[in-house]
Parts: structure tokens; sequence; C-alpha cells
């Protein structure tokens, strides 16, 4: 982007100016783009930008916004660049150490809260922070929920913070990422309030990182599911920038799904839930694949934003009707 430096730029005609570049770029929604850039430049959020069409843009800002489009130009991603990514209410420090979070993912950690409000019922006042109450079949002190592949913990603190859990365990397998997730909760204060459930965050794949005798009323994984072939097809943001361990399924991008169904027996408790985030296509084959399982009751479908069916939520047997695997 060329802007000569004598000039005076206002903010919205820097946008526009620039949001122009990056879809000549290949950008998606440039505009939009420059202007999320520019208000992060700013330390404004996007509304102020339009409050303040003509605010003049100093030289310092302007280098600082060329350096960023400049970015976006090589298709680095946008939370990348900004630093941060939205979830639910609130916002996290992204880096490409980790997965970005995505908007369907909220779907599914809004399932999650669901299922588990209806389980731990009414009856009971929540804590200030779960924002979920007690019930008759569970501890009155909360359910305890697990999230295999945790990323930056947005999900993980997303279902603290507004669920009635009194424990919150992420895994990852990259060190890096777990890192990245314990920062975030102190962020959010999750360590910092006494009424907070615990929250804690382990290295490993999958269950590797879990102690005998571990159980969970919720199992909750968006994990990698992208058929290994199909990664080279992916957007440049993703297939360039982002962990490939978060992207890559494997052949057919159920790898890890199937582990992740195969060894719940050992970690979910009698009457709880498993909820995955599947790839297009996808949700078919692993309904029957949970359903198979002698571990599980019944499964379903949900859909994402654009009504492809994209979650499957499965429901363990209660207790007594299956026997579950030693671990």
């Amino acid at each position: 982007m060329t802007v000569a430096s004598r000039q005076a730029w206002s903010g919205m005609d820097l946008a526009r100016r620039a949001g122009s570049y990056l879809e000549e770029q290949g950008v998606e929604r440039g505009v939009l783009d420059a202007e999320l850039l520019l208000a992060s430049v700013l330390g404004i959020n996007r509304l102020d930008l339009y409050l303040q069409f003509d605010r003049p843009v100093t030289p310092a800002e302007l280098s600082g916004f060329r350096e960023c489009v400049r970015r976006r130009a090589r298709r680095e991603p946008l939370q990348y660049i900004t630093g941060s990514a939205a979830f639910r209410e609130f916002e996290v420090p992204v880096d490409r150490r980790v997965f970005i979070p995505r908007p369907e993912t909220e779907i599914l950690a809004g399932e999650v809260l669901d299922w588990s409000e209806r389980r731990y019922g009414p009856q009971h006042p929540p804590t200030a922070s779960a924002g979920g109450t007690g019930a008759e079949s569970v501890d009155d002190a909360g359910l305890d929920l697990l999230e295999i592949g945790t990323g930056s913990g947005a999900m993980a603190i997303a279902l603290a913070r507004e669920g009635p859990f009194r424990r919150v365990l992420g895994t990852d397998i990259s060190p890096e990422a777990v890192s990245v997730a314990a920062a975030n909760a102190r962020l959010c204060g999750l360590e910092e309030t006494t009424d907070a459930p615990v929250i804690e965050f382990r290295c490993g794949r999958s269950y590797e990182p879990l102690r005998p005798g571990e159980r969970f009323d919720v199992i909750v994984s968006n994990p990698p599911y992208i058929p290994s072939a199909e990664i080279e097809d992916l957007a440049p943001e993703v297939r360039d920038w982002e962990p490939r361990r978060a992207l890559d399924g494997g052949a057919d991008g159920l790898r890890q799904i199937r582990e992740i169904v195969s060894e719940a027996s050992g970690w979910l408790a009698p009457g709880g839930l498993l909820a995955l985030e599947v790839g297009y296509g996808q949700a078919g084959a692993v309904r029957d694949l949970i359903e198979s399982d002698p571990t599980f009751a019944a499964a379903r479908v949900c859909p994402d934003l654009t009504r492809r069916e994209r979650f499957v939520l499965g429901r363990a047997r209660p207790a007594g009707s299956f026997t579950q695997q030693p671990t």
C-alpha cells in the first residue's frame, strides 16, 4: 500500500484505501479487515472509526497501520496481527502457537452449556463465576469437564466462566498451546477469585495426561478433522499460518476422533456427554461411530451457523447399564 507521507489522512479514508488494496491481494472482506486493523492500531473499536470519521492519523499510527496491512496482504490471519480473537463474550490473546477460535465453535460451547444446565438443574444458585446450578443427580459443587485439544483455552475458559462446572481441565499435545491457555485463563481472572471453578491445563495427546480415577461429566473437543490430502487446498490464512497439528486429521480426517470415542469409556461418567466438532460430511460417520460404541446410549447431530451438520453429541449410558474399562 503506497501512501504519500506528506499527505494527511483521515481514518476512514485510510481504511477504504487499504481495504481496496487488500481485496486486490485476494483478501476477502478487505475493507472490514482494514477497519479492524486500523481500529487496533488506534486503540479504539470499529464503531468509533465511524463516529470519528474525520480523525487525522498521526505519522506513527500510519506507520503501524502500514505494517499491519503488509502482513495481512501476505495472508497472515487478522487475529495474529491484532493479537486477539473473540470468543463468546470475551477475547483471548492468540499467536501462531495456537489455532484461532472460530465462531462455529461457540455453538459447540453453547450446546455443552445447555446440556450441563439441564443436567445440573435450576434448583441451586450458581457460583458467581460459573453461572450454573446444582442438581440431584450430581455433586452439588458442580460438574467436571474435560476439553481435548484446548489450544488457546478459549472454550475451556468460556465454559468455566459460564457453566455449572466445579472443575475444567484442558489438554493439548502442544506445550506451547498449554502455556498460552494457562496465561489466558490467568488474564480472565479464573485463578484470582475464590469462587471460580478450578481450571487446569496439561500437556499430552487426548487422554494421556489424565490420572487414574479421574472422571468427567462432559468431554468436549474440536479436534483436527481435515483429511491430510485436503490441507493444501485450504485458504492461505489457514494452510500457511495456523499449526498443522491442529488441522490434520489423518487420511479421512477421523484419526483423533476415533481415538477420543474409543477411549471415552475410561473417563466419561455414566450419563455424561461427549461433544465433538467435525468436518463437513463427517457427521454421519461420527454419529455411527458413537452409536456403535457400547459406552453410549445415543448420539445426535447439530448444525452450524450455515445449517451444515457440524457437531455430534453422544450421551453415555447411565450407571449400571455398561461396564467402564479400567484405566
